[in-house]
């Protein structure tokens, strides 16, 4: 596992809230907003993206932690910034730190960890 980052360092990404990333159980939508379940998925990959330069050809990063503050509601169609912040790196683990802001409001918050491991 390489570490070319320094601790405090952002990616950011951007991705717009679709239809199959609102609130829905069993097929059916709840309301047309940003559901928590998707903007997890959305953190997660703004998080992996350190992950994506770190790990070697033969690794593979696995999810390990997540938490979610899901403060604000997004309107499906809108766009949506993350920014996550790389917090630290230790024993092949990384952690980082994110924020989702739309219209220059911060809708949600949290963290994620991820393991880099050798692939089988």
């Amino acid at each position: 596992m390489r570490q070319p980052f320094q601790i405090g360092e952002q990616k950011r990404y951007r991705t717009r809230v679709t239809p199959d990333k609102v609130a829905q159980f069993h097929g059916d939508t709840v309301h047309p907003y940003y559901s928590t379940f998707a903007l997890a998925q959305d953190a997660e990959w703004a998080c992996r993206l350190f992950v994506l330069d770190m790990k070697e050809e033969d690794e593979e990063g696995i999810g390990t932690f997540l938490s979610i503050h899901h403060i604000g509601s997004v309107p499906e169609g809108s766009e949506v910034e993350i920014v996550a912040t790389l917090l630290w790196v230790r024993d092949r683990t990384v952690h980082c730190s994110y924020e989702v802001w739309w219209e220059n409001q911060r809708v949600a918050y949290g963290e994620q960890t991820q393991k880099v491991l050798k692939k089988r």
